[in-house]
């Protein structure tokens, strides 16, 4: 019997060149009115017990061909764990060997994050006592954009992830954090909603996730350069969220990303704004220390270029939340690959590290708070 692949779901990307005996050639779909392409997600069907050897032979040409060299790729048969494959890069061909145990296997560029359980998150945590939910606008596809807010402290924390929605560990991470901080039990959590009053958006990019985008929204737009001036016809989900954030204001802020190339957990930061100051630089610098001393999975060495004074990019998020209200911002980059100063040979870097990294830096905004 022939085996199958199939694509044809939410957040799904593949397309079949040929299957023939037990190999299959495949390639990336690239995001819709974009050249961007690196998320794969699809369904092999009817291959129990067979070695299978799967193909894609577009991978050179993806947005970040450094992501391929010791990257991994991810496998389910339960679709709730996720492990590691056989994965190889060669000839600008990434090649993946299974062997299905049943007749439903699932592989993914990282752990898919559908919207239905995006869905389920927004109603399980929006019906807890003290969160409020509410819809902050429409994107292009007419998706819902949700706003979860909880506490009643005077600092206004923005938490934010998956502009990029190929980059699922963030919404893995909110989920970790959006579960800690409504924990009724946990002390950070505790004196974060005295101290605080916290925003969450899990998903800013809904449509480009049931796409299966890597990196775009419906309209082939990267959400990530349009902070400087969003509009209703090409981002208006960063429109919607950054009018919240004008009615609030920002004081501390984590906008959550995924990094193709480097197998490490670094943040980025708002060192080259025009309004740059020392003390805020303090802060950033502070919280990052001292992350990388509470948690094996973070660390400081490897990350991006500090852009030099006056010359940051003011599209992207972090930059333009310094700049615009004075906020100690960051981007916080996960790995596809691994996180190799502690790393996993069955999982990888996996949702549940998300999770535990997003408790590890509420734990550390905690002990910081006031001094915001």
């Amino acid at each position: 019997m022939t085996f199958s692949i199939t694509s044809r779901f939410d957040g799904g990307n593949i397309r079949v060149l040929g299957i023939g005996g037990v190999e299959a050639d495949l390639e990336i779909v690239a995001d819709h009115q974009s050249d961007f392409y690196q998320w794969f997600h699809f369904r092999v069907g009817n291959a129990a017990g067979r070695e299978l050897t799967l193909r894609i032979r577009n991978a050179a040409g993806a947005a970040y061909p450094l992501g391929w060299p010791d990257y991994r790729a991810r496998v389910s048969e339960d679709r709730e764990t996720w492990r590691l494959a056989d994965t190889g890069f060669a000839d600008g061909i990434l090649t993946i060997s299974v062997r299905p145990r049943g007749n439903a296997l699932w592989v993914a560029y990282f752990a898919p994050y559908p919207l239905d359980r995006h869905y389920d998150l927004v109603a399980r945590i929006g019906g807890r006592p003290g969160v409020t939910q509410r819809e902050l606008g429409r994107t292009l596809d007419g998706r819902p954009l949700d706003l979860l807010t909880m506490g009643t402290g005077a600092k206004q924390v923005w938490l934010y992830g998956r502009q990029h929605p190929g980059e699922t560990m963030a919404e893995w991470w909110m989920e970790g954090a959006l579960e800690k901080l409504t924990d009724p039990a946990d002390a950070s959590a505790r004196l974060l909603r005295e101290r605080a009053t916290l925003h969450l958006v899990p998903n800013m990019n809904p449509d480009g996730s049931a796409r299966g985008h890597l990196r775009t929204n419906a309209a082939g737009v990267n959400l990530n350069r349009e902070w400087h001036a969003p509009s209703a016809e090409r981002s208006p989900e960063v429109l919607a969220v950054r009018a919240a954030m004008d009615a609030t204001g920002v004081d501390f802020a984590i906008d959550v990303h995924g990094d193709e190339a480097i197998p490490a957990n670094f943040i980025a930061g708002f060192e080259g704004i025009p309004s740059f100051s020392p003390d805020k630089g303090a802060l950033f610098n502070r919280f990052r220390d001292t992350l990388a001393a509470r948690t094996p999975d973070f660390q400081t060495a490897r990350g991006y270029e500090v852009a030099p004074p006056g010359k940051a990019n003011l599209s992207m998020s972090t930059t333009q939340l310094a700049e615009r209200y004075g906020a100690v911002s960051m981007t916080l980059e996960m790995p596809f690959k691994d996180h190799d100063d502690n790393p996993d040979p069955e999982c990888g870097w996996s949702p549940h590290r998300c999770k535990g990294l997003a408790h590890a830096c509420l734990d550390n905004l905690a002990a910081m708070i006031d001094a915001l």
